[in-house]
């Protein structure tokens, strides 16, 4: 159903209405189901008295090639030097096609989708300037922005940080911090903010190396001890982490690609006392093949808990591994497991 090209070779489907057999990635119309006979082999199909689809060709030993892909490293290569935002009509025209089959293979080769992709390349830009030492309106302006607005709405929010903050290295902004017990195995909990949402979330088994690990991310910022601030979002983990507070919704303030976003989303909508493979997160985001890419971004998660890796293990079985110990995930995936169960025996569901 879903024209999947890596199943090419795998088996060929049969239409009894047409007397015809393809490739699962042909581009026909899908036919009804009772009318469809699967066949491990081409020759299996010939055998029952079918003949090969001329679109497709499955008697071919190679896979033809996509035709999208060219196109689709074209789009990317005009998308990354285009001043400002075509709109997708205008991209379809200058590469030839409809917009529909534009945006949906553009997503399933990119992963995200054309507009995605723009404004990726243009908040590359606008950090490639202000590393330069640009000030902030040509940065912006070079990137593509058409106005100051746009710039704000778009790019500030994935920055991590105001532009001219970035624009010093981080030089001057203020990371306040809290490190709390979380109970065994899990250890010390540390949660840190800047003034725009929590940064950092990580787990240690010593105060010692939590500090270290927090002036490593952030070499150039001035980090401030103050349990007071940060008593409301470090009660609310905690609380999380008891099964107090199964849904949790904390602001965000960290530096992420487009992928990791999207990787990221699909984790917090995972449901409390829930997991999910690897493979599962890569086809919930449009990328069925990138369950190592998925792992990835789980390991570089910077915010544990509030963003729940955790819950993602191989499917091959057990808990796979954790960027805060092993016995932590498993530690967090009982407490949920559990506190689901008992949530459920209370109300009687």
């Amino acid at each position: 159903m879903a024209h999947d090209r890596d199943a090419d070779g795998s088996f060929v489907y049969a239409v009894r209405s047409t007397s015809i057999y393809c490739r699962p990635s042909c581009p026909s119309r899908r036919p009804r189901r009772d009318r469809v006979a699967f066949f491990e082999t081409a020759a299996a199909a010939r055998g029952a008295g079918f003949r090969a689809c001329r679109r497709c060709q499955p008697d071919r030993e190679s896979t033809p090639a996509d035709p999208w892909v060219d196109k689709i490293r074209r789009a990317c290569v005009y998308l990354a030097n285009v001043d400002g935002h075509p709109a997708l009509a205008s991209l379809a025209r200058h590469l030839g096609g409809s917009p529909y089959h534009l945006q949906r293979n553009f997503k399933r080769l990119v992963g995200v989708t054309p507009r995605e992709y723009a404004e990726a390349c243009r908040l590359r830009k606008v950090k490639r300037g202000l590393r330069r030492g640009a000030d902030i309106t040509n940065a912006m302006f070079d990137a593509g922005y058409g106005s100051s607005s746009r710039f704000y709405e778009r790019a500030v929010p994935k920055l991590g940080m105001s532009p001219s903050v970035y624009r010093r290295g981080g030089a001057g902004t203020t990371i306040r911090y809290a490190i709390v017990d979380a109970d065994a195995p899990l250890g010390r909990l540390l949660v840190a903010a800047t003034p725009r949402g929590i940064c950092t979330v990580a787990m240690g088994a010593t105060d010692a190396e939590l500090n270290a690990l927090l002036a490593r991310e952030y070499p150039a910022a001035t980090i401030v001890a103050d349990p007071g601030a940060l008593a409301e979002w470090t009660a609310a983990i905690l609380a999380h982490l008891d099964g107090r507070r199964p849904a949790l919704d904390l602001p965000i303030d960290v530096q992420a690609t487009a992928f990791q976003w999207q990787v990221w989303q699909a984790l917090a909508a995972i449901p409390y006392g829930e997991t999910r493979t690897y493979a599962e997160i890569a086809s919930a985001i449009g990328r069925p093949q990138a369950a190592r890419a998925v792992a990835r971004a789980c390991a570089t998660n910077p915010v544990a808990i509030a963003v729940p890796c955790h819950r993602v293990v191989p499917a091959a079985g057990g808990e796979g591994g954790y960027r805060w110990d092993a016995a932590r995930k498993r530690s967090l995936l009982e407490r949920e497991r559990v506190a689901r169960v008992s949530d459920r025996c209370q109300t009687g569901v």
